[in-house]
Order: C-alpha cells, then structure tokens, then sequence
C-alpha cells in the first residue's frame, strides 16, 4: 500500500505539507496523507490532543486494516502514539519520537523550539518517558499559534528563528528540534540563520519509516 501519514487536526493544508516533505526526505517510499476531519483545527496543549485521540485512532485502525505498510502520527505530541502502535499490524512512528531518537543517535544534546507554551509540558514529558532526558537542554517556545505556521509564514519564520538562535547561544547543544509538524513551512528558514543542526520531525520520521521498512 503505502505509508499513511495521519494529521489528527482537521487542518488539511498542514497534511499537504507534511506529505510534500515527507516525499522530498525519502523518496524510495511511498506515501498518503490522511486528515483527521473530527480532529481540533489545531493540536495546542493537552486538551487538543484528548479531543483528537479517539477519531485519530480511528484513522489508525482504518490504515492497518487496508494494509498500509506504515504510519506516521503527524503531530510533534506523538498524540495517542503508544495506543495506536497496539492497535495497528504495522510500525507506527511519532514525529516527536523520531526526531529524539535521531538526535541521540548523533549524541547531540538537543533544544526543542514548539509553537505555544502550553505544548511545553507534554513534550517534556514525552522525551523523559522515552529515555532521553539527559539530551534535552530546554523545551522553549517561539509563542506563535501553530495555524500562523502556514498563514503568517514570514513572521512565524522570524519568531521561530529567534527563539532557536536565543537557544543556540544558551543552552550548549549541538541541535534545536522544531517542535511542530506545522514548522515543515519555515524549516529551510530557520536552518539559514543558524550554524547548530535543525532537526525537522517531519523529515526525520519520513528517513526512519524507510530504515525500519529496509530491515523488516
């Protein structure tokens, strides 16, 4: 079939974009997006993510039961991620997961930079839970709303590149992480403003779906 990548918000210009990059980073696979229709316009904080865990899981089942050869959970949240790894017949991959787990393959202590603060508690959660905490410098925030990603892009460009220069003057890391599947918009951006290496979860997780398909 192919590796769905699903978007628990109903924002569909953000699956579109998601999918261009993940086809740009590996382009062995082949790819679909999916929009959670039933999902909140925008994943912002732990209620966001409550609101779209059960129609994303929908999706999730929807994908394994036609085959899908893998999928890929479209928020840095890694919204409802270990319920729809059990669920499903295929790997499962988080945005947020991948891109932890890429840097720690490097051994580059990290800074993340997301959109809004109140995303800030669960993603430090998220990369304690999953072992990383000794790589993780600072969980920081650009404070811009995760639609102006794609609307406003010039200025979402120029807060996000801000706050992740403040970060590589101060918190001594080898890489910022862009906290935000919606960052795919103002990557190319951010990365010429900054000497540190830019993680995009996005593309991370696109190479860590073909790793996993080339050794199953």
């Amino acid at each position: 079939m192919a590796v769905i990548i699903i978007n628990p918000n109903s924002t569909r210009s953000m699956t579109d974009a998601m999918l261009a990059q993940a086809r740009r980073s590996a382009p062995e696979l082949a790819f679909e997006g999916w929009t959670s229709q039933d999902g909140p316009a925008a994943i912002q904080g732990e209620a966001d993510g409550e609101a779209a865990r059960a129609p994303l899981l929908e999706l999730v089942k929807r994908a394994s039961s036609q085959g899908a050869d893998g999928i890929i959970i479209g928020c840095f949240d890694d919204t409802a991620l270990e319920e729809a790894a059990a669920i499903a017949d295929c790997p499962v991959i988080g945005i947020g997961q991948a891109s932890y787990h890429y840097a720690a393959l490097r051994n580059w202590r990290f800074s993340v930079v997301t959109s809004l603060s109140i995303s800030k508690p669960i993603i430090q959660s998220n990369i304690e839970r999953y072992g990383f905490g000794h790589f993780v410098s600072k969980v920081r925030a650009s404070e811009i709303p995760v639609l102006e990603l794609e609307t406003n892009t010039r200025l979402a460009s120029k807060m996000v590149a801000q706050e992740a220069l403040v970060a590589e003057q101060e918190d001594g890391i080898s890489a910022i992480i862009l906290g935000c599947a919606g960052m795919v918009e103002v990557v190319d951006a951010v990365r010429s403003k900054l000497s540190a290496a830019v993680i995009d979860p996005v593309e991370c997780a696109a190479q860590c779906m073909l790793w996993v398909r080339q050794i199953e």
